[in-house]
């Protein structure tokens, strides 16, 4: 048990529960073309995420995880209680708090803070599980105090549970970061290079390995990011799932993937090691996609979901192997890299999937499936015929994009080093050894983790470091 793990249950919980309110608000809100008009709010929220993402995790380094996880909760949950006040301003504060929807970034920095390393990926796969277990029961819940109690009361209990969220963090969330970081860096300069989204993404491009980690990530998490934005929307208007069906549906596959990000993700890891775990998990994304876009029958898209939920564990792996090439005090930016990336996607993937659906007509004319659909607009008239053969287009562009996503992850090296014995030691040692590198690693800021081209004995820690390391430079070092 972890505090953090306690704080994104009752973010993702408090969200969980408006899955239902969310898709009758924006029916009424946008009647026309509900599924562009969310793309682009989804848009928006992506692109500020990309834009903050490096700037907060830098900030994190410096001053602290706990401030800015109690600013990232905050600003995300903040349009909350607007669903039901003011539904334009509610897409308008969802849009704005792109900003700060960063709390993966802080958390998995504050999991790099207080786990060894090569419990890592177990503690990432956690995480990512945590996330699951709250949308497990949060839909259904939420749909059942809809439908016999209204929406005003949902928004009420999810607000309330935002509210418990912040006074966690405020109560029971230690710092992470130890002291001594802090106190070495609090009265450093900060330049905006340091904030600035395409910065970090030119020192990507000098560092090879971290590099292809990007774009795996931006590749395999486009079509998810999209996914996530619309799929509720499809499941409703195209395969005529009820609210009650979606609600079950949801359920099923968290329990799924709760199970995948746990026993399998750490199974695979220990079996297969880091690198061909991702692959396996974009192979299931690669399946869970192409049926998606083909499928059109309720039970595919059941079989397709438990294909989704092994999928799940694509995103712990990749976390922990990037995070093993970062600095015990350098976890913020490259974890807030690595979110910004993941910003970006679920800034252009809803935008993309909105526009795909718009152009093959497939539209969200109604809300209830079983009315005439067809009789506000006549355009979508046409929209069953191009659905039989292709039910879910941007799906199947998804599938394309996390094959080319495969194809960049197969070069992605084994280890971060080969050369440097240090690294081998403590990533396949269960000696005590990894206490004690970790510990001179904190004091003497030596990159464990990175590949050096000479090994860790022959180089001194002093600023030969970055001349090797240049994903990490930055003016504290």
């Amino acid at each position: 048990w972890t505090p953090e793990v306690v704080v994104i249950f009752l973010e993702f919980f408090a969200w969980g529960l408006l899955t239902t309110p969310m898709l009758t608000v924006l029916h009424e809100t946008f009647p026309q073309h509900t599924f562009l008009m969310n793309g682009l709010i989804q848009g928006v929220k992506g692109l500020l995420s990309f834009m903050s993402a490096p700037l907060i995790g830098a900030l994190s380094d410096v001053w602290g995880r706990r401030s800015f996880l109690l600013v990232t909760v905050f600003f995300t949950c903040a349009p909350i209680p607007l669903m039901r006040l003011s539904p334009w301003w509610y897409f308008a504060m969802i849009s704005m708090s792109g900003a700060f929807s960063v709390t993966f970034s802080v958390i998995f920095a504050y999991v790099a803070d207080v786990t060894e390393e090569r419990e890592r990926s177990t503690a990432y796969g956690l995480v990512s599980a945590t996330f699951a277990a709250s949308l497990v029961t949060s839909p259904a819940i939420g749909a059942y105090l809809s439908a016999w109690y209204g929406d005003n009361l949902v928004v009420l209990v999810a607000t309330l549970i935002a509210l418990a969220d912040i006074c966690f963090i405020l109560l029971a969330v230690p710092e992470s970061l130890p002291d001594k970081m802090r106190l070495n860096t609090w009265g450093a300069p900060f330049t905006w290079e340091q904030a600035d989204p395409f910065a970090s993404l030119r020192k990507v491009g000098q560092d090879s390995t971290v590099l292809l980690i990007c774009i795996t990530v931006f590749l395999s998490y486009l079509p998810e990011a999209g996914q996530y934005s619309s799929f509720f929307l499809y499941l409703r208007q195209v395969i005529n799932f009820s609210s009650t069906t979606i609600a079950v549906f949801i359920g099923v596959v968290g329990i799924l993937s709760i199970v995948a990000q746990t026993l399998f993700l750490t199974l695979l890891m220990r079996t297969l090691g880091n690198k061909n775990t991702v692959l396996l998990g974009l192979g299931f994304q690669i399946l869970q996609l192409a049926w998606y876009g083909f499928g059109s029958e309720p039970w595919m898209m059941w079989a397709a979901g438990a294909v989704a939920a092994m999928s799940s564990i694509t995103f712990p792996a990749v976390s922990a192997l990037v995070s093993q090439s970062a600095d015990p005090d350098k976890q913020g930016v490259v974890q807030g890299m690595i979110t910004g990336i993941r910003g970006l996607c679920n800034g252009l993937g809803p935008a993309l999937y909105g526009f795909v659906f718009f152009l093959f007509n497939v539209e969200l004319n109604t809300m209830d499936p079983i009315q005439d659909q067809y009789s506000i607009d006549p355009l979508p008239l046409h929209g069953p015929t191009e659905r039989a053969l292709i039910p879910g287009p941007p799906f199947l562009l998804g599938a394309c994009t996390v094959v080319v996503a495969f194809l960049v992850a197969l070069f992605i090296p084994e280890k971060p080093s080969s050369s440097s014995s240090s690294a081998s030691q403590l990533s396949l040692s269960d000696k005590p050894r990894p206490d004690s590198k970790e510990s001179l690693s904190s004091l003497a800021g030596i990159h464990i983790n990175t590949p050096l081209p000479g090994s860790d004995e022959e180089t001194p820690p002093t600023a030969s470091d970055e001349d090797f390391e240049p994903l990490l430079q930055d003016s504290i070092v």
